[in-house]
Parts: structure tokens; sequence; C-alpha cells
């Protein structure tokens, strides 16, 4: 039995080298509420799970949690040698031991330490649903589409997916008081993401999560906690994600308007330290008969005036010093393009198209104006069909136009740069300032690309593409390795850029909230 089914962590700090990932972050969270984390890659999320699971400890802090935690790590605590049905086995163990303790305890009710014990453990097996174990065992194996995995099959032999959704299984199974979970819907598809949400808010104990899914974190979270050290420090947002951006967008809106109106006193402050706390009454001079008077009044009126001044100078001195910074500009494609064909007009056409047996399309037409959502599960061929609209795959059969004067780019799942050796800085040339984008780090700005991590590199070519946007723009899963804030920037700025825009994507958010075509293929077909 846990002393306390609470999850509480205040101040935790925690530093890798030289590196500061976490500063003074506390959160609490009681049984039935279920945390979501988000911020910007890096922020911590990951590190934050490991302190609260106690795979890591902090370097200052304090942390307070049930003993029945459980945490999904990215490798099964397992041997490889184990099979699929030990690990089962190793989820049902403390269920199937508390049943043979009340069994047991039960002949022994009237010994008063039996009974107390009897009474506590009850209670723990209620919470746990043991008497349905086995059954809810069948049905999330069947959830996670394990269902068809031999029990004898050894972990070895699993693909990374199969291992991944077995360890999420096991705990689903367990139903620990504390559930930690980093990134679960990876390696999940639609009805095994659906079927996890359902399990998730049936839990009465404590979730906390760290996810990129947006639909997860809506349909799943009670609460979300932003780890982004932004102007008001980490906070907390009750509510689902929904509730989270309104709260959001109230907040930016606030801060525009408390920037504009600091930025309006302190112009009138200037004049009026310049100006108008030096304007005097008297616009005459004085005649001989009241000089006596102009000076014991005039005395008096710049005194008043200095004073005036000393207020002003005062007030704009502190407005100087305390002033919010300027919100940093929204994610924004570049407004115009240069040589663009006229409106409504064939961009690019593929006929009969094949490319081994990854894709075969009759008939595809991209004109100019045009957003296509480009749908399919993994190996559908989504991302052949981008890489042939770009012209960077030749097909096999068929043919492929481009209207002329037509720029195409396309952002890769892998970037790679043409010049490697150039840094983010070099191969922007857009009017907005790289830094002021957001996309790429300050640190990493005059770094050459090629020291850059998958994530990163794709972030350097969403800039280019941003800073001189083609006439077709093909985006192949392009809110991978984005933060959601930034996520949600991209997919206001794709509603109003310039061009044709064709985006291949699994971001269940992005699909639902989608209003232009769809394409959907099915090995490697239009359905």
């Amino acid at each position: 039995m846990s002393p306390s089914p609470y999850l509480l962590a205040r101040d935790l700090d925690k530093v890798y080298g030289d590196r500061r990932v976490l500063d003074g972050v506390s959160l609490t969270a009681s049984p039935g509420q279920r945390l979501g984390l988000v911020g910007e890659n890096g922020v911590g999320k990951s590190t934050v799970l490991k302190l609260l699971a106690g795979i890591e400890e902090p370097d200052a802090g304090e942390i307070i949690r049930p003993p029945d935690c459980g945490y999904l790590a990215q490798e099964l605590p397992y041997d490889l040698a184990h099979t699929v049905g030990q690990v089962v086995d190793d989820a049902l163990a403390e269920i199937r031991d508390a049943d043979r303790q009340l069994t047991e305890l039960s002949t022994k009710l009237d010994d008063p330490a039996a009974l107390a014990e009897y009474g506590e453990l009850l209670e723990w097996a209620q919470a746990h649903d043991i008497w349905d174990a086995d059954r809810r065992a069948s049905l999330v194996m069947e959830g996670l589409g394990l269902a068809g995995v031999a029990h004898d099959r050894k972990l070895g032999s699993l693909s990374g997916g199969q291992r991944s959704r077995l360890g999420l299984a096991a705990l689903l199974i367990r139903q620990p008081q504390a559930l930690l979970l980093d990134e679960p819907t990876n390696h999940l598809d639609d009805e095994a993401m659906a079927f996890l949400e359902s399990q998730l808010t049936r839990l009465p104990g404590v979730v906390v999560v760290a996810s990129h899914d947006r639909v997860f974190l809506d349909a799943v979270c009670t609460s979300i906690v932003d780890l982004d050290p932004t102007r008001g420090g980490i906070t907390l947002y009750g509510g689902a994600y929904t509730d989270y951006l309104d709260a959001k967008r109230a907040e930016r809106a606030r801060w525009e308007q408390q920037y504009e109106a600091e930025q309006d006193e302190l112009k009138r402050l200037k004049h009026a330290v310049a100006v108008t706390a030096r304007g005097v009454a008297h616009n005459r001079a004085p005649r001989d008969n009241d000089k006596m008077s102009y000076d014991f009044f005039g005395g008096r009126v710049q005194k008043q005036i200095s004073r005036r001044v000393r207020n002003a100078q005062h007030r704009l001195d502190e407005l100087t010093r305390t002033q919010v910074r300027k919100p940093p500009a929204p994610l924004r494609f570049a407004a115009a393009l240069t040589a663009s064909p006229a409106e409504n007009k064939l961009a690019l056409s593929m006929r009969q198209v094949r490319v081994g047996g990854r894709l075969h399309i009759g008939q595809l037409d991209v004109v100019t104006g045009d957003r296509l959502m480009v749908c399919g599960s993994n190996g559908a061929g989504k991302s052949t069909l981008l890489h042939v609209l770009a012209g960077k795959l030749a097909p096999d059969d068929g043919e492929v136009r481009r209207a002329r004067g037509v720029r195409v780019g396309l952002l890769e799942q892998d970037v790679e740069f043409p010049e490697p050796a150039k840094s983010p800085r070099q191969l922007y040339s857009g009017a907005v300032p790289l830094a002021e984008l957001g996309l790429v780090a300050p640190k990493d700005l005059d770094r050459p690309v090629s020291r850059l991590s998958v994530g990163q590199r794709r972030r350097v070519a969403l800039a280019v593409l941003i800073g001189r946007p083609p006439d077709v723009l093909l985006l192949d899963e392009p809110t991978n390795h984005l933060s959601l804030s930034l996520v949600e920037e991209l997919e206001d700025a794709l509603k109003s850029a310039p061009g044709s825009v064709v985006i291949a994507s699994h971001d269940r958010w992005l699909r639902r909230t989608w209003d232009g075509a769809e394409l959907v293929l099915r090995d490697g077909q239009v359905a």
C-alpha cells in the first residue's frame, strides 16, 4: 500500500555537464489527474518523467511518489531471450500474488491484525481490478495489435515497434498508481491509439505523459504542463489540449496588448521629458513693472517643471527597465512569389506513373493555389509520390510535367544539403532574420549543417522554404521534430502560404483540421 496516492515534485533541478535542463520545476498530480507535458524539444520532458519514475535523481528538489509507479521506457527492461508470455506473466505477477494473499487471509479474519491487512489488501485489489486482470490482459494485447503474436515468441524476434507496444501493454495490465509515459503513441496505428486513449481515461491513478500527438493530448489530459520557460515560466493549464490552445492564444493577445501599451507610454514619457514637462504657462516676456513678480512666480514654475521632469524621467527609467519584450513574430511564409504562374493554372501533372511496386498513379494534377493532403499508412507510397513530384525520383513508367517557370520545393524527412559545410545563416535568404523564426537555436546558427541532427536539418530546410517559398511546396511529415507551439504556427502559416501546398502526414490533428482536398494512398495506389 502506498502512504500517499499523490505524485509531487518540488523545485527540481537537473544539470547534465554544463547544461541546465530543469530549473525549479514543480508539479502535483492527484489520482484521476492526467498531466500532459509539452514544450520545445530538449526542454526536459523526458528528464521530468525519468526523475518522477526514480530512473534518475534530481540535483536538487524533492519528489514524493507512490511506490507503485510504472514508466514506459524506450526499451523493455527484459532480456531479449525472454518470451512475450513471460512479460505478460510478470505484469500479472503482483496481481496474482495479491489474489493468493486475499485467499489466505480470508481464513484468518478472526485475527485483528489479519483483518486489518485483509482490508488494506482488498482496497489495493479493488483499485487494480484484480479479478478482471486476465480478461484485461487479453483485451490490452488485442487493442494494441499484439493478439496475433505468439506467447512463446522471444523478444529478440519482435520488431522495435512490437516491443514498444508490449511494454505499454504490460503497464496497462498492471494498472500502477502512477503511470509515466514518454511518447506512448509511437508505433501505434489509429485504432491502437484510440484504444490507448480509452484505457488511460479509465485509470483511477495518476498519469503523466509527454507526447507530440495533439489528438491524444486532447482526448486524455485533464491538465497541460508547459515546460517552456516563457514569460510566465513553467505553467499549468487546466483542461485538455484544446483548452490549452485557447489559453495560449488569450495569453498571446494580452502580451501583445501590454507591449503596445508600454511602447505608447514610453513614447509619451520620452516626449514629456524632452518637451512637455519643460513647458511653462507664461508665453510672454515680463514687463518692467512686474519683473519682481515674474521672478517670484517664474522660480516657482521652474521648480514645478523640475519636479515634473524628475517624475517623468523616473517613470521612464523604471518602464525602460521592466518593459515586456516584444512578442516574437509568428511563423509566416514570405508574402509574394517571384515569377509566379497565373492562378488556377496547371503547375504539375502526372500520367500513368509507376515506381517499381511502390507507386502507381493514373492521373494527378496540381493547380496553382491547391491545398492537397496525401494520407495513407506506412509504406503506402506517400514519400515516393512527393519525391516524384519534386523531380528527385524518376518514374519507371509514365510522365511527370512541370509548367514553365514553376519552382518546386520539397521538405524531406531526412534532409541532405548540397553544401553541408555551410551554416544555417549562410543558407537562409529570407527577409525575416533567421533567429526570429524560432526554427534554429542561436547556438546552431553558424554551425555547419552537416553537424546538425536530422531534426535540426529539417528545421533549417523549412526556414529556407519559408524565406523563399516555391510555387509548389511539398511537405513530407512537416510536423515531425517541431515543438507543438511551432507546429501550430506552421499550420496557421500554411493557410496563407503562396502557391500550392501538398502535404503527406500521419499527424491526426493536422488531418482532422485540414480543409483542403485529400488523396488517400493504399499500396501505392489511390484508394
